[in-house]
């Protein structure tokens, strides 16, 4: 009976302090079921479409899988993999149903899979037109790592079978999607800087394994310019706004360091475009760490250091002899990537970095490593009617001496 009556009023003491917090909350207001404040539960989010995941290696592992968790529009549902013992071990951590986990002999049959909506080709460079084009005669759609492929060849193929299936095709330009170069593009382009005048840009680490794929040139295509010079490329591009008119380009390879038998070390390019902004823009697998690029114009300048990296993102403004750094949202890019790519498939419109986009770049690599390799000025052709992409017009100019 003590026991009994110590718990009732142990039960009375705790109400009656839980009231008067309540009360006091409230600010004195009566305390009954009207009085305390209702929890409001967000609705569902909206339709999640289903992705397949090709390859998983450390792309995958350490930055795409995770970022689903941050997705809106995403889910995974599905592995395309040569290991079906990391595919397990994954799909287990993940929630991923074994029956959704393919190889690379039976993939053409996820078309029999509705669960899956998009396929995310994370290959080396040497297969992405494969496995794009086949994901895309499945019936699925297709977002493809940069670069797009090895050359313009590919690439158009790529193209002709998102349009021949009539799906969708992206590329993994991350970086057009997160806020901090998102607001380096505005504010280039808004005239905040004056007319603008010179890009500086610059992507480099110091590689390791001789033998991975990545130096290999059926399997990359290239060498530091397919992989990281790619991004300073991009940033030419989106940051001007324009297509480059003109470029030189020179490259370099330590002798007989045994990383660069079959591809290039370093390489510079500068890039001249139809409003007279001149870019100048660096690559290599030979040095430390490097990813910044700079904005010059008239009356400031704009930069990003580290500008393409996955996180850690840093701007800078100079406007007027004052320096400023500014601070932005911190997301991860590959949600938001992909959530744009299913946003495209659900809203059937299309995607900010389409396969025309890979091939611009392509066409333009293309015309770098001919420079490189000739010594000349390489100049591109603009088709204004048309809307084409940039071609190898002329290699006729010589650099002045």
């Amino acid at each position: 009976m003590a026991r009994s009556e110590n718990e009732v009023t142990r039960r009375r003491f705790l109400r009656s302090i839980g009231q008067g917090i309540v009360a006091a909350n409230l600010g004195g207001l009566p305390v009954g079921e009207s009085a305390v404040p209702r929890l409001v539960v967000s609705d569902a989010p909206g339709k999640k479409l289903g992705w397949a995941i090709v390859a998983l290696g450390s792309l995958s592992i350490n930055q795409i899988l995770p970022a689903f968790a941050k997705c809106e529009k995403s889910k995974m549902v599905a592995f395309v993999s040569g290991h079906p013992d990391k595919a397990n071990r994954l799909a287990a951590r993940y929630g991923v149903n074994p029956k959704n986990i393919y190889n690379y002999q039976n993939y053409d049959s996820i078309r029999d899979n509705p669960e899956v909506d998009i396929i995310y080709v994370v290959l080396p460079n040497g297969m992405h037109a494969e496995y794009t084009i086949r994901g895309l005669q499945a019936g699925k759609h297709v977002l493809c790592e940069k670069p797009m492929a090895r050359t313009p060849a590919e690439c158009q193929k790529m193209i002709d079978a998102a349009r021949n299936a009539d799906r969708k095709l992206m590329i993994a330009y991350r970086c057009r999607y997160e806020p901090y170069n998102r607001e380096a593009i505005r504010i280039a382009r808004s005239g905040e800087l004056g007319k603008l005048k010179v890009i500086l840009a610059d992507n480099g680490f110091n590689i390791g394994d001789p033998s991975q794929w990545r130096l290999n040139k059926e399997l990359a295509g290239g060498g530091c310019l397919m992989d990281i010079g790619i991004y300073a490329l991009q940033a030419a591009r989106y940051l001007s706004g324009e297509e480059p008119t003109e470029l030189d380009a020179f490259s370099y390879s330590t002798p007989d360091d045994p990383r660069f038998k079959q591809v290039e070390e370093t390489i510079n390019f500068q890039l001249r475009f139809p409003s007279g902004v001149l870019a100048n823009c660096t690559s290599s697998y030979g040095y430390a760490g490097q990813s910044h690029y700079r904005v010059v114009g008239s009356d400031g300048w704009l930069e990003m250091d580290p500008a393409t990296v996955y996180d850690g993102l840093r701007m800078r403004v100079h406007r007027g002899n004052v320096f400023e750094e500014r601070q932005l949202p911190v997301r991860d890019h590959f949600a938001l990537e992909m959530d744009h790519m299913s946003e495209c498939v659900i809203a059937n419109k299309e995607p900010l970095t389409p396969g025309e986009e890979g091939l611009r770049d392509l066409r333009i690599m293309m015309a770098i490593y001919e420079a490189a390799s000739t010594g000349r000025t390489e100049v591109l052709a603009q088709s204004k009617l048309t809307g084409h992409l940039p071609t190898l017009l002329s290699n006729a100019s010589r650099r002045p001496s």
